[in-house]
Parts: structure tokens; C-alpha cells; sequence
């Protein structure tokens, strides 16, 4: 099963967000902020590492997400201005190698010290007290065409979001020609997608026959697993994670960049 999730002192996880003390009504420049998923490109005028993939996303909604390079986590903000102030209030409990663990620590704290923000065309800027840039980011390409996913967790139908069978590997790529292809974990898969806007449309899939027999489920892996690819209606990129989403906001499959 999926990892689970780490209180930093707010709430008990991503779903009790929406229980949480509404945030204070935002104000102006909030548009600037809201819409674009944004890559951290520098921390402290530090380059951060690239294959991170550290991100933020802020919802209208006063609500924050994003990857901090091995976990994802969720929070709050709220806006005045150009005056900005971040809460981080979750986050899954992933191990990653000690430089990606020391680099994301670095960064939800970074977080907690903004003040203040800037955005110039593709650019955001968080500063602190004294003014000093903490964060800078660069707004990220959702563009699907031609990148390439390895499955971490996927939806089996029985309302339940689980790892991947340990011995096997499922993928997912995305054609420049609009054609997905991938494995299932024992068979090969190919079919159609259309994306518009954050919108996706998967299917029909068809896949090769063959029958596999360890590791134990693999078949019933495979199956729940093209199940899910065709229930998404929605995805975002954020950094080196791709999410898809039923139409009614379930997780359909998370992914991770090849």
C-alpha cells in the first residue's frame, strides 16, 4: 500500500486539509499565483538537483501541494498583496537517498520563511523578511507528448490506491502522435489519448495475451491497472510525478518520470 502520511502539527493528513482553519481571504496578485504548476530551479541562490523535481502548486482555493523532491506534501496559504505566507502541513513519509532528504528539509523549511512574492512572466520569486530571494521557480510544461512514466501506485477498483507487485514494472508513454504505450506487468499495451487543458481521455487499450504466472496477482495487477489508465479524466505533472484522476477525483494511477 501507499505510504502514509506525516503530520506537521495542523492536520492529520492530505484529506483532513479541507477540515482545517479556512484560510483568510486572498488578495491581490493571487491570480498570478494560481493555475501554473512551478519547478524550483534555486534555494538560497543554490542550484537545487534536477532530478528532485521539487515543485509548488497553489489552488485558488487557498490551498497548497506540490513534491519537495522525495515526498509530496500539502498546506495552506494565504495572500495580502505581494505579502505571502506558506504553511506546510503534511506530507507522505518516503526514504530517499540523505542528499535528497537533507535538500527536501532545507526546503519546507525555506517555505516557512517567505514573506513575500514576484512573478514576472514564466519566473516566481518567494523572499523573506529581509528581502532576500529564498526560492525561485520557473513555471513547468504539462505538455504529456513524448515523456515517459514508471507506475508507483495505482487504483485497483475496491476503492483502494496500492503499490506495484515487488518483480514487476508497470509504464506508461505518452506518444508525440497521441498513442500510449506501455507494460501492463506481464503484457504489453497500446491505445489512444487525448489531452485538453488538464482533461484526459484514455482508450480503448488493447494488449497482447499472454499468461503470466508469478509473481502471484500479476494478472489481476494487470488488469485493475489498464482499468484505471481508462477511468482518468484529469492529470498534472508536477516536477518528476504525474498524477491522473477519475472524473470524480479519485486517484486513477501515480507515476513517476522514467
Amino acid at each position: 500500500m501507499r505510504s502514509g502520511l506525516v503530520s506537521f502539527g495542523l492536520c492529520a493528513g492530505l484529506l483532513a486539509l479541507a477540515a482545517c482553519t479556512p484560510s483568510a481571504p486572498l488578495a491581490g496578485g493571487q491570480a498570478n499565483l494560481t493555475g501554473l504548476v512551478w519547478g524550483l530551479s534555486s534555494m538560497a541562490d543554490k542550484p537545487v538537483t534536477a532530478e528532485a523535481g521539487i515543485t509548488i502548486l497553489f489552488t485558488s482555493g487557498g490551498k497548497v501541494t506540490g513534491s519537495s523532491g522525495c515526498n509530496q506534501y500539502a498546506g495552506t496559504y494565504t495572500t495580502s498583496g505581494q505579502n505571502l505566507q506558506i504553511s506546510p502541513t503534511t506530507s507522505t513519509m518516503m526514504a530517499c537517498p540523505p542528499e535528497i532528504m537533507d535538500q527536501e528539509s532545507a526546503y519546507i523549511k525555506a517555505l516557512g520563511d517567505v514573506q513575500t512574492y514576484a512573478v514576472s512572466e514564466d519566473r516566481l520569486t518567494l523572499k523573506d523578511r529581509s528581502g532576500k530571494d529564498v526560492l525561485i521557480y520557473k513555471a513547468q510544461s504539462q505538455d504529456l507528448a513524448g515523456t515517459s512514466w514508471v507506475v508507483t501506485a495505482y487504483n485497483n477498483g475496491k476503492q483502494a490506491v496500492t503499490s506495484v507487485l515487488s518483480g514487476t514494472t508497470l509504464t506508461a508513454e505518452f506518444g508525440k502522435d497521441g498513442n500510449l504505450s506501455g507494460s501492463s506487468g506481464c503484457n504489453t499495451y497500446n491505445g489512444a489519448y487525448k489531452v485538453n487543458g488538464s482533461q484526459i481521455t484514455i482508450g480503448p487499450l488493447a494488449s497482447t495475451r499472454m499468461a503470466c504466472a508469478d509473481p502471484a496477482g500479476v494478472m489481476d495487477q494487470e488488469m485493475q491497472y489498464l482499468s484505471a489508465l481508462q477511468s482518468a479524466a484529469t492529470y498534472q505533472i508536477q516536477g518528476n510525478t504525474l498524477e491522473l484522476r477519475t472524473q470524480d477525483g479519485a486517484l486513477a494511477a501515480d507515476f513517476r518520470r522514467k
